[in-house]
């Protein structure tokens, strides 16, 4: 059978696959400490569970409008006002099944055949996949870690070329966990609006932040910049809704009508009884959050102070989101090769950076407990030293 061209351009997702892998392994009975997956361990908070249940009880559980249900579209637009800044309406909100949706749908809406579209590295390992799969081209833009893995104003600048589309903005950072100062967020709203370039702001992690880190939501750095922004985020990580497949994507009308129109032929509406839970998490108490977070911020200190003791390893500390991308360049082994030895060897399952574009770095979620950091990175430490 010959497939598509199209998926001969793409790889799968190396997230997933080692996950999976890690999982398979439990369920043989072997004791994996697993850093891969970017999943928050905790159980959804019971408000938003038993919101859902009502739902059901409610007999929520039709067909509904592929756009998402009007009540969390207004809340999500709600959200968006008081939170970030952006005067959005219900209009300009759709409700997709999970962020990753939501930018699918957008570079299918947005991207044509030799699009050109700017993604710094580090990445999550999907944005150029996705822009491949709506025909474009994406072009990778290198920072490092003496910058923070933060590219510059000047450097966005200098990429730009006349089939520049759309720039992907994403902060706090997966898989750095790097976060953009409201400063630098203007300077780079400042090039994109010079050259007339759309940005995607994948702002999944903006709830977890440490240190004082600030977000600014690149859209609310200017009326010019609003007019040129689309969002995309979702309750997965912040409400640890991963399974419930509930993001969104807010920005000009005409480009969520787009959207609308092709979530209206692929996966119609998301499970409706769903989005009555992500409904209670924008209007429910917001102190599960702050539990989550603190704990996601004694876990860092944690896996940091671990990383850090470890020779020949190098890891910057980061300002959001819950993981580490610690540099493995002075151990001589590709992050496949080392992800796959440090799994099958010592059972610790972590991401190589060749995933992110970075093969010299591999990445550590600490969206698990205490417990097993400590003993997951006592085995990444005796495994670097057989090395």
């Amino acid at each position: 059978m010959k497939l598509a061209a199209r998926i001969e351009q793409v790889s799968p997702s190396l997230t997933l696959a080692i996950a999976a892998k890690a999982k398979a392994m439990k369920a043989d009975g072997i004791d994996v400490c697993s850093f891969s997956a970017g999943e928050p361990d905790f159980d959804t908070p019971d408000h938003i569970k038993a919101a859902a249940h009502a739902a059901l009880d409610q007999g929520k559980t039709r067909y509904g409008p592929a756009a998402g249900e009007p009540k969390l579209r207004e809340a999500i637009a709600r959200k968006l006002q008081d939170d970030n800044g952006l005067c959005y309406g219900m209009d300009n909100v759709i409700v997709t099944n999970g962020g990753k949706q939501s930018l699918f749908n957008l570079m299918l809406a947005l991207i044509e055949p030799g699009d050109e579209v700017l993604i710094p590295v580090p990445y999550w390992l999907s944005y150029p996949e996705m822009v491949k799969l709506a025909g474009g081209k994406p072009v990778l833009l290198p920072t490092t870690v003496e910058d923070s893995f933060k590219i510059t104003a000047d450097q966005l600048r200098q990429a730009v070329t006349p089939s520049t589309k759309l720039f992907i903005f994403n902060s706090p950072s997966n898989p750095t966990g790097m976060v953009y100062t409201p400063d630098e967020v203007r300077a780079i709203a400042d090039v994109l609006v010079e050259k007339n370039l759309w940005v995607v702001a994948d702002e999944i992690y903006e709830k977890i932040l440490y240190d004082g880190a600030k977000h600014l939501s690149i859209g609310a750095a200017g009326p010019e910049i609003y007019e040129r922004t689309i969002t995309s985020s979702g309750f997965a990580k912040t409400y640890a809704m991963t399974g419930w497949r509930v993001g969104f994507l807010a920005g000009p009308s005409q480009i969520i009508q787009a959207v609308t129109t092709i979530q209206s032929h692929s996966t119609s509406n998301v499970c409706t009884f769903a989005q009555y839970g992500a409904i209670a998490a924008y209007e429910g108490s917001q102190d599960c959050v702050k539990t989550m977070v603190g704990a996601f911020a004694e876990r860092r200190e944690a896996m940091y102070n671990h990383l850090s003791s470890i020779p020949g390893l190098t890891c910057p500390k980061p300002y959001g989101a819950f993981y580490m991308f610690a540099n493995i360049s002075k151990l001589g082994i590709p992050s496949l090769d080392f992800c796959n030895d440090l799994l099958d060897g010592h059972q610790v399952a972590a991401v190589p950076g060749v995933a992110f574009g970075a093969d010299d770095a591999v990445r550590f979620s600490y969206a698990t407990d205490m417990d097993t950091i400590n003993k997951g990175m006592e085995r990444l430490s005796a495994f670097v030293r057989s090395l």
